[in-house]
């Protein structure tokens, strides 16, 4: 079969099995095009999402004060839409000033403004501070945030606003005060918003010598514990690594680090599919039981399969430990059978999106090509192609319902 005609097939099968996105990076959902949104305004003191700013689930730490002297300046661009209005008490610019991130969602913004209440403009009341006008830890310092007002000054707008601006997709929104609400979003170097990943370098898989290899030094080829079955349970097999979705060996990614009562710990990206049960933690592993979460959704007193002879059944272990931690590499290698045993614990190969199975049906494709032995196009680095080529289906035509937060964020980049 001509490439050309293999491309095809795939593009169509995978508009077919459109439910999923790159197995650890961005997407968004599918269907039938939906009716408008009702809108609900923002209560005053509301913040979306209903999280602290600077955490993993909003806009994030402060990265550090940027000055004009400084060397990440440059990180800063201005803003010259024209359907924007910006104070600029200070007459230097200031205001205009902010992320790539920032500005993206701000010029969505203001279309929305405009868009809502025609005649009315978006109004930016403070954006980069170089004047320490804000509290010590602001993300006004980085050019992350902007408080905004409309045109009109009509503070029953406001509460609008700030609904318009979290479907925008600013990564926080709060109605902090009755003259403005403030935007932020996630650093140009957030974890969150620039990677998937999956799993650090330093996890270790079970060959079928019976030894132990580094997710960094696994090789296309090798055949590693895995699950038989989709859900995480039944018998432990060796399943080959066909290709591998994400592999960044010198990327530094925070992960959840989900330890159990066996001993074992397993370390994954927040948007990364983990198969869990509730109640009893004893005994083999339920078939039907099982479902799939993602790592940052993960629970105390939960139950992950455990596993470590193969042709036995993996066994429910109680989750005892859930931490944060910074490690070094983005590894996602893809069996064929869509499972791997990672540091003694049954994980998906996929992420993202919510539904194991229906990531492996999108992923059908990419395991017809390695049986017929097509090329696979592999790259030493980076996201494979064919996790680009969903990416890029996904955010054109499916529901961001089913997808991980921070992935729906990144595919906004």
């Amino acid at each position: 079969m001509r490439v050309p005609a293999v491309l095809g097939l795939l593009v169509a099968c995978a508009l077919i099995c459109a439910p999923v996105s790159e197995a650890c990076g961005p997407g968004r959902g599918y269907g039938k095009r939906r009716p408008p949104k009702k809108l609900t305004p923002l209560n005053y003191k509301q913040f979306s999402p209903n999280v602290a700013e600077k955490t993993l689930g909003a806009s994030g730490r402060l990265d550090g004060k940027i000055t004009r002297n400084s060397e990440r300046f440059k990180e800063l661009t201005p803003n010259y839409n024209p359907d924007i209005i910006f104070k600029d008490e200070e007459n230097t610019g200031a205001d205009r000033l902010m992320t790539q991130r920032c500005k993206d969602k701000l010029n969505s913004l203001a279309i929305s403004v405009m868009n809502m209440w025609p005649g009315v403009k978006l109004r930016v009341t403070e954006g980069w501070d170089e004047d320490g006008n804000h509290f010590e830890e602001s993300l006004h310092y980085e050019g992350r945030a902007v408080d905004i007002t409309t045109s009109d000054r009509d503070r029953n707008k406001y509460g609008m606003l700030a609904r318009l601006a979290v479907e925008a997709g600013f990564d926080w929104v709060y109605y902090e005060s009755k003259a403005h609400v403030h935007c932020s979003v996630k650093s140009e170097h957030s974890v969150a918003a620039k990677t998937g990943g999956c799993f650090p370098g330093g996890a270790l898989v079970s060959l079928e010598n019976g030894s132990r290899k580094a997710m960094q030094d696994l090789q296309l080829g090798e055949r590693i514990l895995a699950s038989l079955h989709g859900d995480g349970s039944g018998q432990l097999i060796f399943s080959e690594v066909i290709s591998f979705l994400d592999r960044k060996s010198s990327a530094r990614t925070l992960f959840y680090t989900i330890e159990t009562e066996s001993g074992a710990a397993l370390s994954l990206t927040a948007a990364h599919l983990v198969f869990v049960a509730e109640g009893n933690c004893s005994g083999p592993a339920p078939m039907g039981q099982l479902r799939t979460v993602f790592a940052s959704e993960v629970q105390l007193g939960q139950c992950v399969v455990s596993a470590q002879e193969p042709g036995q059944e993996g066994r429910l272990s109680r989750v005892i430990r859930v931490q944060l931690r910074e490690d070094m590499g983005v590894f996602a290698p893809l069996t064929l059978h869509g499972t791997v045993v990672v540091n003694d614990i049954v994980s998906s190969c996929y992420a993202t999106m919510d539904e194991h199975w229906l990531a492996h049906i999108a992923f059908g494709p990419l395991r017809a090509l390695h049986r017929w032995g097509g090329p696979m196009g592999h790259q030493a680095e980076g996201v494979h192609w064919y996790s680009s080529l969903l990416h890029w289906i996904g955010t054109h035509i499916l529901d961001p319902k089913h997808f991980h937060p921070w992935s729906v964020v990144a595919s906004d980049r």
